[in-house]
Parts: structure tokens; sequence; C-alpha cells
């Protein structure tokens, strides 16, 4: 089930991960590991969220 506000907090989350983690291009599923899946520190993730 989609929320009210789904796009709006896409866009957020996409525009977070992008700004943390470059080379990002997006946050969908494009069914490639290699577009899929990232090698992520786990004190990079800390500071984006």
């Amino acid at each position: 089930m989609t929320q009210p506000n789904q796009p709006a907090t896409d866009t957020l989350l996409t525009d977070i991960a992008q700004r943390h983690f470059h080379g990002l291009e997006t946050l969908e599923t494009r069914s490639r590991d290699a577009l899929d899946f990232h090698d992520l520190a786990v004190w990079a993730i800390r500071h984006a969220l």
C-alpha cells in the first residue's frame, strides 16, 4: 500500500542517499547486482541517517 506522501518521501531519501553515497544514481531496483548492491561503511550509513 502506498502512503499519501510516499513520492515526497522517496524523493527525500534519494536526495539524502545521493549526497552521502557518491555514485548512487537511484534507490529503485534495477535487477542487476552491479547496480543494486553497494559496499558501504557503517559509519557512512550512520552519518547519512
